[in-house]
């Protein structure tokens, strides 16, 4: 068990970060942990947990959340760990090992960095010291001053640790390493003048001089900019001591890994290694560099304009010459002198640009967006295009009909090699690209370097004047491309990969154009472009469904036209027809070698073991979308390491990411996953369950602190590795509301699995989502967790199902459906002695006798319902009693019932984060007002539950209370309000 304060505020178990819930809860945690083992009083924990006034309720809500982190400590064994949360009076505290601590932890490996005689050291105490932050301190608390205080000084001890750092490198000559972690704090925070100042001395050291200098002109700027102060004393000492030229840059202090020193010019500039001031890549043999002489490069396209003479022949360059023993059997060195004599290594007079382009592919439609992206990117500064996509989504096809689509653009020629970095063959060498692309441009064969360096070394001298095209299709990874680059200003470079190639974006800025399916109607015309117009217009329905079931993948709508084009009898419905079925539709998207599937197979090929175990278990995962979480859920592993295969999937296309931190698959890349394990579906569909029923049960607990809607487990309950910690009430009802759809498909897969066990949980579980969105058909959902409860016999889980349901089928207008429902509930929650499950059935069959004009009835199993809740002395389902209750007695004309009813609810405490609760108490406490005659009071207060609602976001409640306004007045800002509630819930 560990205590992380450095970071998101949590408890780390062996199972994973236990579920803390809200804000308020995390924030009393921090406290106790600020002062481990230290009674905190009351006043201290209100404190930290309210800014202004503390509520009447605050002595409750604490001794909750106290309850609540004593039970979640105690079900992770902390009494083995020695860690206990005890009462003493009117304090808490919390005792644990220091050892527990991060924060304690991390102070003591600042007191034995301090310690150390070697700087060595030190480096190494402050390194592990720093390791322990995960972010910002006491991320995930309430922002009270207390907290943002402790925050605060935690914050300026790791920054004086960076500091530390800095300086204990510096001491071992390892000054790029001193500026390295630097700079990332300095950029964060820039108006910190000892770090700049540090950052600034360590550049310098580095031999970086005009680095650090930049780096103190920006802070002065920024100083005066923002504060209007100059620099302090500590900065303006390190920028004179650089002026200064002092002290001495020590030969190890470098950051060139000892090599020779950068000699300043006349004018103080700093110079090339050695003081050589060689211009360009022409360097003669015996360092005679920057001549006049010097030949220009070779051309492999038609004279420049403006009449200058060809340039002259490769073997004069001094790149050829300065080392022939690396490039076999010496050559006759050209003098420079004698450059232009050279032989034209051409045949024949003038050359002819070159152009290794393939042919332009057929039946090209659509990607205009892509067309007007690689235009844009091509149009920068020797440029680097980089066309990025899954395997058989039309890479190639786009790189080279923009290739061909204006040949003038590039008077030198274009290149193309196939790199081949997804194939069976081997891949070929970059000598071997780099050979072709010199022989193309005119390089006479004995004249090409041995060495890929002096290739590249050569290539990029040759084209430093060109304006040419080079495309490097089917690149693997960056390192493939780098050697392939050409050097002139004027030189596009289009490549094509299934990877991502961050690393290229981050050396080389290569712009990304990613390439996604194709819309149906492109699909379609790419078929017409194949099979003729007249066979799709016969036949459009078919043609479109063809197209989805293709995915949009031009590949597989090629593979799919190529048999129709075999089979004039066949019809587009029938090809459609074979397609429908799953189990079958890659093979028929598979032509000889040519497919969906050979494609896939050479992508993941590439993948190392890991990333291909969770592609797999993707495979069978029965939503749309997954996070880390679920990732590993299925695969049986963590979420660091299932992120890190996701990201190596999301780098090879394999996963597309829908959002942040959320993927997909695409349906045939899925199917084709299914398939390389299809043993794995029942284990991992089991995993995925179970990780949504841990997920939904935190969401259920930070959303409605006080619900208590289900924790009974299955028996064969599989606990996940890890489950998702949310940190308030909007982060808990945003998973619900993103995850509806999956946790959906989920359930249904349980049921066609004969999971019911886990089936009724998933559904249940998202109760405070059906509660805040009850008009959002939810109906068939909650039918099927009813099949699956009835389908066990379990009394316990088909009452709490029908009571959900027959609530929502009340609220939908179904009361007729609502009783037949909700009527056997009660007697099926006393056969599983459940008694609050009994309380809230009561409660919903009463709403639907009062929505039957029933009100004596209703009142009374309402009061049934509140005997109950008092007797298991859960205060939730007593509020949940009398707020109905309150509803009722105001519907049967007893204003002054209602309003005390309503008033008992608000002294029970609901927390703030129970926002739709605390909306219909205040809506039913201002229409009691209202009927009492106090009109002022009941529109203040129905206003006031008309703007809690509205900035909670509970449109339902908003509605309600803005109608209960109307009734008594017309202003027109509350017609406006209601009328943008009611579309806000149209739209949703």
């Amino acid at each position: 068990m560990e205590f992380r304060l450095l970071g998101t505020v949590c408890v780390d178990t062996l199972t994973g970060p236990l579920p803390l819930g809200p804000a308020k809860r995390r924030s009393l945690l921090a406290a106790l942990l600020l002062h481990a083992n230290t009674p905190v009083s009351m006043a201290r924990l209100t404190d930290c947990l309210w800014d202004d006034a503390p509520p009447l309720h605050a002595r409750t809500v604490i001794q909750g959340h106290v309850s609540r982190l004593r039970a979640l400590l105690m079900g992770a064994d902390a009494q083995a760990y020695g860690v206990e949360l005890a009462t003493l009076g009117d304090a808490y505290v919390l005792r644990a090992p220091e050892t527990l601590l991060d924060s304690q932890r991390f102070e003591e490996l600042l007191m034995l960095a301090r310690e150390q005689r070697s700087p060595a050291d030190t480096v190494l105490m402050l390194k592990e010291a720093l390791s322990l932050w995960q972010g910002p301190a006491l991320t995930g608390t309430y922002a009270s001053a207390p907290l943002q205080a402790a925050a605060h000084a935690l914050e300026e001890s790791r920054l004086s640790t960076v500091e530390h750092l800095a300086r204990a490198y510096g001491v071992l000559g390892e000054h790029h390493r001193a500026a390295a972690v630097l700079r990332t704090e300095a950029v964060a925070h820039p108006m910190r003048e000892s770090l700049a100042a540090g950052l600034m001395t360590a550049l310098y050291r580095s031999g970086r001089q005009s680095e650090a200098l930049d780096w103190f002109h920006r802070t002065r700027r920024l100083l005066a900019d923002e504060l209007g102060i100059d620099p302090g004393r500590e900065l303006a000492d390190a920028y004179a001591q650089i002026l200064r030229g002092e002290p001495e840059v020590p030969a190890g202090a470098r950051g060139d890994l000892g090599g020779p020193a950068h000699v300043p010019d006349a004018h103080g500039r700093p110079g090339r290694p050695g003081g050589a001031q060689t211009p360009g890549p022409y360097a003669s043999v015996g360092g005679r560099a920057g001549t006049d002489a010097s030949p220009a490069p070779v051309t492999a396209g038609a004279p420049r304009p403006g009449g200058s003479e060809p340039p002259g022949a490769p073997d004069a360059l001094g790149a050829v010459a300065a080392a022939p023993a690396r490039f076999g059997p010496a050559e006759p060195v050209v003098p420079p002198a004698r450059a232009h004599a050279a032989p034209s290594p051409y045949a024949g007079g003038d050359p002819h640009p070159a152009d290794l382009l393939p042919r332009a592919p057929r039946g090209f439609h659509g990607r205009a967006a892509e067309l007007t992206a690689l235009s844009r990117a091509a149009a920068g500064e020797a440029p680097v295009c980089l066309v990025t996509g899954p395997a058989g989504v039309g890479k190639t096809a786009l790189a080279l009909h923009w290739a061909r689509r204006s040949p003038a653009a590039f008077p030198d020629g274009r290149l193309f090699a196939d790199l081949r970095g997804f194939g069976d063959t081997s891949e070929p060498t970059p000598l071997e690209v780099l050979r072709e692309f010199l022989l193309a441009l005119g390089v006479a064969p004995r004249r090409v370097p041995e060495s890929v360096t002096g290739a590249a070394a050569l290539f990029r001298s040759l084209t430093d004047r060109l304006s040419l095209l080079v495309v490097l299709d089917n690149a693997r990874d960056s390192a493939q491309v780098r050697p392939l680059l050409p050097g002139g200003a004027d030189c596009v470079t289009l490549i094509t990969s299934r990877n991502r190639l961050e690393g290229l974006i981050a050396s080389d800025a290569a712009v990304p154009v990613p390439v996604d399916i194709l819309e149906p109607p492109d699909g379609t015309a790419l078929l017409a472009g194949v099979l003729g117009e007249e066979r799709v217009l016969a036949e459009p329905v078919a043609a479109r469904r063809l197209a989805e079931l293709c995915g949009g993948l031009p590949l597989a709508l090629r593979v799919t036209a190529a048999r129709l084009a075999g089979r004039p009898q066949w019809t587009l419905a029938a090809m459609a027809g074979e397609l429908d079925a799953e189990h079958s539709r890659l093979s028929f998207l598979d032509v000889e070698d040519t497919g969906v599937s050979a494609a896939l197979r050479l992508t993941v090929q590439q993948l190392p073991p890991d990333a291909v175990h969770h592609f797999t278990r993707l495979g069978h995962h029965p939503g749309n979308h997954f996070d880390p979480y679920t990732a590993a859920a299925l695969a049986g592993s963590d979420p660091v390491t299932a992120g890190a295969a996701l990201e190596r999937l999301a780098a090879a296309h394999l996963v597309t990411e829908a959002g942040p931190g959320r993927w997909m698959l695409h349906d045939l890349v899925r199917l084709y996953a299914r398939g390389l394990d299809p043993a794995a579906g029942p284990d991992a569909l089991i995993g995925v369950l179970d990780h949504y029923i841990a997920t939904a049960l935190a969401a259920a607990d930070t959303a409605e602190p006080g619900g208590e809607p289900c924790f009974v487990l299955p028996d064969d309950y599989r606990r996940p590795a890890a489950t998702r910690d949310f940190t308030d009430r909007a982060a808990a009802m945003s998973w619900l509301t993103a995850e509806r759809e999956d946790l959906t498909l989920a359930a249904a897969a349980g049921r066609a699995a004969g999971l019911d066990d886990r089936v009724w949980r998933i559904i249940l579980l998202q109760w405070p989502h059906v509660v805040w969105r009850v008009r959002d058909g939810w109906a068939p959902m909650l039918e099927l967790a009813l099949a699956a409860a009835v389908a066990l016999a379990d009394p316990y889980a088909e009452s709490r199902v029908r009571n959900l349901l027959g609530w929502v089928l009340s609220e939908e207008g179904r009361t007729g459906e609502a009783v037949a429902l909700l009527e056997p509930s009660p007697g099926l929650a006393r056969q599983a002695a459940d008694r609050l499950g009994e309380a809230t059935a009561l409660i919903n069959l009463a709403i639907v006798h009062a929505e039957q004009g029933g009100l004596d009835l209703a009142m009374e199993g309402c009061a049934q319902a509140l005997e109950l809740a008092r007797e298991e002395a859960d205060a939730h389902t007593e509020m949940l009693a009398l707020q109905h209750l309150a509803r009722m007695q105001l519907a049967a004309g007893r204003p002054q019932d209602a309003l005390d009813s309503a008033r008992t609810a608000f002294d029970l405490g609901p927390e703030h984060e129970e926002a739709a609760r605390r909306v219909l108490l205040l809506t039913v406490s201002g229409e009691a007002r209202l009927a009492l005659g106090a009109e002022d009071e009941g529109i203040r207060l129905l206003d006031r539950a008309a703007a809690e609602a509205e900035q909670a976001g509970y449109d339902e409640g908003a509605v309600r209370a803005l109608e209960a306004l109307l009734r008594v007045t017309a202003a027109p800002d509350y017609v406006r309000r209601r009328e943008e509630a009611v579309r806000r819930l149209a739209d949703d």
